[in-house]
């Protein structure tokens, strides 16, 4: 399994990276988690945005589905895709409310925003309870805890496991997510502190905690607000658990 980091920038873009975004590959199937503020353009880098096996959305703040409204202008209005857009609907899965924000997020104007339809270009699917088969890819959504509905993905392909946990504060349900996982991507917006908001963010000592208790072998930190200084989230999450490091949007690693 390969994870690119299309974007690893917490809350807004940042100066050296878009926003929340992964493409996840194994064998012939490609599927994104996330496509927030300029993941698209990196996202061109290295896959075909036409021939994405699915897009998982984990919740619906910008900095994690932003980039689906130029999708939709790409998957629209591209002069030559490799088949006709209305032959081959991607598959979203995403929060309930999903097909109705995005198409806001893609309307000219509030006036036309209830006859915006997205049906064309997406085929919208809540996000499920039961793993669902995407190709080469199992993938579980586990509810997590933030100040939206908010999901964290374990994504299978043989015998490893990706477990990334979308945003999300301290809860059982991200020690579950993290299970044994081969690599837990991570959230850690911040370094640790007594008046960090409860249920809204993890830090990298958090992070580290959840990794160490829940058996994972490796830990990516992702999702650093670009306020926030990099070497003191990795250093509270090293003094916890190893192997861990700040991922870098571009870059490839192996699961």
């Amino acid at each position: 399994m390969k994870l690119t980091v299309l974007g690893c920038s917490g809350s807004i873009p940042g100066p050296d990276s878009p926003a929340s975004g992964y493409l996840v590959e194994a064998g012939d199937t490609r599927i994104v988690l996330d496509l927030g503020n300029g993941t698209l353009g990196m996202l061109q880098r290295f896959a075909d945005p036409f021939l994405l096996d699915a897009l998982l959305l984990s919740h619906l703040h910008p900095d994690h589905c932003a980039d689906v409204g130029a999708l939709t202008v790409m998957r629209r209005y591209h002069p030559a895709p490799p088949y006709e857009p209305t032959q081959r609907r991607l598959p979203v899965l995403a929060p309930p409310e999903a097909p109705d924000r995005l198409a806001a997020l893609y309307a000219p104007s509030a006036a036309e925003r209830a006859e915006t339809d997205l049906s064309d270009v997406y085929e919208f699917r809540e996000l499920p309870v039961a793993p669902v088969r995407i190709g080469s890819f199992e993938v579980r959504a586990i509810p997590m805890t933030h100040v939206c509905p908010t999901w964290g993905f374990r994504v299978t392909a043989g015998d490893k496991v990706l477990a990334y946990t979308g945003d999300t504060g301290p809860c059982a349900e991200v020690a579950e997510l993290a299970r044994d996982a081969d690599v837990l991507l991570s959230e850690a917006s911040w370094a640790d502190f007594p008046e960090a908001p409860a249920g809204l963010h993890l830090s990298g000592r958090q992070a580290a905690e959840t990794a160490r208790e829940a058996g994972a072998r490796r830990l990516l930190l992702t999702h650093l607000q670009p306020w926030t200084e990099g070497r003191a989230v990795l250093d509270e999450a090293r003094a916890c658990f190893e192997p861990a490091e700040l991922v870098q949007a571009g870059h490839t690693y192996t699961v």
